[in-house]
């Protein structure tokens, strides 16, 4: 596939974006000043900011290897974020090439670079849409070109919600979505959460509330509740390094205190 064509787009660099910010977390090229700024105020709060994005970026890796390996051979990855290698898609490939993927955010700078992330085997496809994940309907419309939604989809929603507030309709844009998949198809949800800190995670919040953004932390059991009504695979809702470790890619983080962010994978009948 070849994906949107190339444009010229317009990058606000007066104010930080979580892309460009988690981008510069994975030691990325791709964000400006007022990103590593910001970043580094998030990690006087808590130093391992880089190791979360590490340990959220292995968890990707490894639940999509999970589901390739399960059969599933489409997947939807929105709020795919700044491409940084290996990509979903990559992952996917090698365990079946003949998989498509679709990707969607939201982010001017994610669309520029856009054409690493539609680098698919001849056998399978990849896509890019520029669209808001509060805008549902829009994005399966689009997707709806490249994937058969008579056939399993599996859907990636990864470190994405704790930028959606309840009063935003994180719930409902969830439901929205998962209503749409078909049977034998999976939701793929990482989450930050403030569980192990709450003192922290309110600060950080406040941080980005300051900033005209938001940042909604969740406990297990309110990233659980978005997977109402499907089959929750094992090991559950659990700490994102503690998925599947078998897998491969676990990262080695320093110390003793958990990596605060939850993830998780589960089946829709």
């Amino acid at each position: 596939m070849t994906g949107q064509e190339p444009q010229a787009v317009e990058i606000d660099t007066s104010k930080p974006h979580p892309a460009r910010m988690y981008d510069w977390f994975l030691g990325g090229k791709d964000n400006y000043p007022v990103d590593e700024q910001m970043a580094e105020q998030l990690l006087a709060l808590d130093a391992r900011g880089r190791d979360m994005a590490r340990v959220n970026r292995a968890f990707m890796h490894r639940a999509t290897r999970w589901l390739a390996e399960n059969g599933v051979r489409q997947f939807l990855d929105i709020g795919s974020g700044i491409p940084t290698e290996p990509n979903l898609h990559q992952i996917a490939q090698r365990t079946a090439p003949d998989a498509r993927v679709v990707y969607c955010d939201n982010d001017p700078i994610v669309l520029a670079h856009a054409a690493a992330l539609l680098r698919s085997t001849p056998e399978g496809a990849t896509e890019y849409i520029q669209a808001d994940a509060r805008k549902p309907d829009a994005i399966l419309e689009a997707a709806g070109k490249i994937l058969d939604f008579d056939r399993p989809i599996a859907l990636s929603l990864l470190a994405l919600l704790h930028f959606v507030d309840d009063g935003d309709g994180a719930g409902e844009l969830v439901d929205r979505l998962v209503e749409r998949l078909p049977s034998g198809s999976y939701l793929v949800l990482s989450h930050t959460t403030g569980d192990f800190d709450p003192e922290g995670a309110a600060a950080a919040r406040a941080m980005y509330k300051a900033r005209g953004m938001t940042l909604r932390p969740r406990s297990r059991a309110e990233l659980t509740a978005f997977f109402h009504g499907l089959e929750i695979v094992e090991p559950g809702v659990s700490l994102s390094a503690d998925w599947r470790p078998e897998l491969g890619e676990v990262i080695d983080v320093p110390g003793h205190e958990p990596i605060p962010g939850y993830a998780g994978v589960a089946r829709k009948r």
